[in-house]
């Protein structure tokens, strides 16, 4: 059976357990700010439970308009909420929204993103107790951070601290936060649960899924010899995600002829291309932009690259490690507990010089990139895969569907 190693290091069994499936006949409305989160991370849950019988809703900006969403979900509803908890008007408009959307009559609902998650708790809470449904909130990261803004971090901290009193489970997903939801006191412990992330279809991510030749073609495609050292970064182009150390690191390393492939999107995008035009980089970077198919680039890597400043439990390094490519990352949370001591090499945030001795290493060393990323794999499938995820989600919802019987009666 699955089994997952807890912070403490103690094994704890996380299967699902015989019998003891959520019942049918339940309703899930899964909230989140933005469709991309619910689009790239939830679907397979939505599938899964409403295989099970139940009624799977999601409400989200702009959730009308995706065909994914629309696809996947019994109904979606829009829910024009602001990104920025200092806009008062968009969270007000957001909340009158998230009201009528519960007139629908969900048993549970589940939020993700801070501010959706902020204003779903404001809500619920004035729902009348009979029909109240329960509420869990997984926070993909906190938005108050060592080493993060002093003003953002206190009004983040403010906001979690006061809808933590509406909150029936708070999930968390890395070390990190568990100990400072524990040392804030956001959530009585019973209420707190630590997941390992939201999980990953391991087998879809395995070597075995991406042919030799579909690498092959990419390199192709960029130009970019089969010996050819390449780096990638899979990440939206903004200050947190720092593509800007991964671009001056590949002008100072020994091997001048490294590649570096960036995917994604974002508004610090143009001032990326500039720096490497300052750097005389065109030659060697290249902007792929959004890709929806990431695993045969990502497979062609020597290693991939993440130096972002915040993360919560980065998506695209458990992808890396599933198709046993070595990372070399920041020592952000999330990043830590994923790579550990032997899955690629933690670099501390904003250290050039150490990135561009890291990208030289795995060339260098092709053999302990290759057991790096084995090594990680291996820790995919035993810990973070999607099945273990979602039983964990089952014994979740049945424990908050029991507390909500009792509250009721």
């Amino acid at each position: 059976m699955p089994t997952v190693r807890a912070m403490s290091g103690r094994v704890v069994d996380r299967s699902p357990v015989a019998g003891t499936s959520p019942p049918s006949g339940v309703s899930l409305l899964i909230v989140a700010t933005v469709t991309s989160v619910i689009r790239e991370f939830l679907v397979p849950y939505a599938a899964h439970f409403r295989a099970l019988g139940w009624r799977v809703d999601a409400a989200a900006n702009g959730a009308t308009a995706d065909p994914v969403l629309r696809d996947a979900f019994d109904r979606v509803h829009e829910l024009p909420l602001s990104r920025s908890l200092l806009d008062l008007n968009g969270l007000a408009r957001g909340a009158r929204s998230l009201a009528a959307i519960l007139d629908t009559g969900p048993t549970i609902v589940h939020a993700h993103t801070p501010i959706a998650a902020f204003v779903a708790r404001v809500v619920v809470r004035r729902v009348p107790i009979e029909r109240r449904p329960a509420l869990a909130y997984t926070a993909h990261g906190f938005h108050f951070h060592e080493g993060g803004n002093p003003a953002t971090n206190a009004l983040f901290l403010t906001a979690e601290r006061v809808a933590g009193r509406w909150t029936d489970r708070l999930v968390v997903i890395n070390g990190e936060d568990f100990a400072a939801a524990k040392r804030h006191r956001i959530v009585p412990r019973s209420r707190l649960v630590w997941m390992p992330g939201i999980g990953i279809d391991t087998q879809a991510w395995s070597p075995a899924s991406v042919p030799p030749e579909e690498a092959a073609r990419v390199r192709g495609r960029l130009g970019i010899a089969v010996d050819t050292p390449v780096f990638v970064v899979v990440a939206e182009f903004s200050r947190n995600k720092r593509q800007r150390d991964v671009i001056t690191a590949l002008a100072s390393m020994r091997h001048a002829d490294a590649h570096l492939v960036l995917l994604g999107e974002g508004p610090e995008r143009p001032s990326m291309e500039s720096a490497v035009a300052d750097l005389g980089l065109r030659d060697r970077v290249h902007f792929l932009g959004y890709v929806r198919e990431v695993r045969p680039v990502v497979r062609a890597a020597t290693a991939l690259v993440l130096p972002s400043k915040r993360e919560g439990l980065p998506r695209s390094v458990m992808e890396a490690l599933a198709l046993e490519v070595p990372v070399i990352a920041s020592t952000a949370r999330g990043n830590r507990e994923l790579i550990g001591t032997d899955s690629g090499i933690l670099v501390p945030t904003g250290d050039v010089r150490g990135l561009a001795e890291a990208m030289d290493r795995l060339i260098d060393h092709p053999d302990e990139g290759g057991a790096m990323g084995r090594r990680g794999r291996a820790r995919m499938v035993e810990q973070y895969d999607l099945k273990v995820l979602i039983g964990m989600h089952e014994a979740l919802y049945r424990g908050m569907l029991t507390e909500r019987s009792g509250r009721a009666s």
